[in-house]
């Protein structure tokens, strides 16, 4: 019950954060929410559609393909939010490759990770969308 609440709270948290960051961020907080979007549905949909035994690989293709997204924005617009962002989305990869790799089942410590590391990457975009949009607020003035 308490996963299913933490599952909710998340997502809650995912499509807050796109629409907040589509509102009042720049170009690179709309692209890093649409990202983690994009990604969040990559997961559900693994876990949904696809059987056990094939999940962790594809969970590992996703957090590499959401790691590579942060990369390109941040080789692009030079943010040090997106550098953050990257870096733990490359924890995430590692947190997958080493279940992966050791098959060893999701455990308590492994959701705790990978529901940190989530909240991590939606605050780095929180934070980038909170300097855009006081940036643009500046700039009006």
């Amino acid at each position: 019950m308490l996963g299913n609440a933490i599952s909710v709270g998340i997502w809650i948290a995912i499509v807050a954060l796109v629409a907040f960051a589509w509102a009042k961020g720049g170009r690179a907080e709309r692209f890093g929410a649409l990202a983690i979007l994009l990604g969040a549905l990559g997961v559900s949909a693994t876990h949904v559609l696809l059987p056990r035994s094939a999940q962790p690989i594809i969970l590992l293709i996703d957090d590499a393909a959401l790691a590579v997204a942060f990369l390109m924005l941040a080789m692009r617009f030079v943010s040090p939010w997106l550098g953050v962002a990257m870096l733990l989305q490359a924890v995430q990869f590692s947190l997958h490759a080493y279940y992966l790799v050791v098959e060893k089942p999701h455990d308590y410590l492994y959701k705790s990770v990978n529901n940190i590391n989530t909240v991590g990457v939606l605050l780095c975009v929180l934070f980038g969308t909170i300097l855009a949009w006081r940036r643009s607020a500046r700039a009006a003035k």
